[in-house]
């Protein structure tokens, strides 16, 4: 013991320390909450057999059941369209933003500071701003259709079926458009100048330029937006939360909040297991193609 202690004051054992914590914080705080979650997705877990370990073994009954769901499908078909567009607009609009402000002109960074300001807001906090532009009766959205004269009435954006999930989509493209912009602006940064000199120089014009040199070395960020899109995506629960509470009759319903709703609203926590677990399983291939196209980018 006293070896060891005269190891880490000389910092020689320092670093093993350190590797040591990281580790036990991820076994504790991580793999640990991952396992369990998958334990209880093959239990009959419910609120009065959570505190007991003498659970029902059920293996996959759990996971046909939660599929079997007639609102199963309604929660998928809501999740890909909340993902794809969210991550597609998100990612259109930030890389417009990042070529926009890539341009040398007055206040440009005191106008990408501006659009910093709405990432670093709470999810909860955005939510609450946007309950109030899209409120039916008295929002700020519906005040300027009507004053445009788009609308002739009030559009109930987040109580009305046909829009209420689009309405939290558009939330969170706002959301999600600044942390977009800002990787991607590291990423054009990183362009050697005199490359779009030297395209210049032998006629090329802007288009051009784009698709032959900003395109392909841009590759490896869009790569990695488009995965933490994808994850950051699924994980977003607050701005339902905050909007329409996955109505309405699941209208706007996701995976995410369903898995909350099985667990913490109905008590059918086996359920809402699976649904966390079936999420774990798709980020973890998305994770796992972004990490193997790029090794595949750096063999070349």
């Amino acid at each position: 013991m006293a070896r060891f202690i005269r190891s880490v004051r000389d910092a020689r054992g320092l670093d093993a320390v350190l590797v040591w914590l990281a580790l036990g914080y991820l076994g504790v705080f991580s793999a640990f909450p991952l396992v369990y979650n998958v334990v209880i997705s093959l239990q009959t877990v419910d609120l009065f057999s959570l505190a007991s370990f003498e659970r029902p073994f059920v293996g996959l009954q759990n996971y046909r059941e939660v599929l079997g769901d007639p609102v199963a499908g309604t929660v998928l078909w809501n999740t890909i369209q909340f993902v794809v567009l969210s991550v597609v607009f998100q990612l259109a609009i930030g890389f417009g933003l990042a070529l926009f402000f890539q341009q040398d002109f007055p206040g440009a960074t005191y106008l990408r500071g501006l659009f910093l300001a709405g990432w670093i807001m709470p999810a909860l906090v955005v939510g609450a701003v946007w309950s109030w532009i899209l409120a039916g009766d008295f929002g700020v959205l519906n005040y300027l259709l009507r004053s445009l004269g788009i609308t002739d009435g009030n559009i109930f954006w987040l109580s009305d079926p046909n829009v209420s999930l689009y309405s939290v989509i558009i939330a969170n493209i706002w959301l999600g458009i600044p942390f977009n912009m800002i990787l991607l602006s590291v990423g054009l940064a990183a362009i050697p100048r005199d490359v779009y000199e030297a395209a210049e120089l032998d006629g090329a014009g802007a288009w051009q330029r784009f698709f032959t040199i900003t395109l392909p070395l841009m590759r490896a960020p869009l790569g990695a937006v488009v995965s933490l899109g994808i994850i950051f995506t699924l994980q977003q629960f607050d701005l339902f939360a905050a909007l329409t509470q996955g109505g309405p009759s699941n209208a706007s319903n996701v995976a995410q909040y369903w898995s909350w709703q099985l667990s913490f609203q109905t008590y059918q926590i086996s359920y809402g297991s699976v649904v966390s677990v079936l999420m774990i399983v798709f980020v973890v291939a998305v994770a796992a193609v972004y990490t193997r196209s790029t090794r595949h980018e750096q063999s070349y």
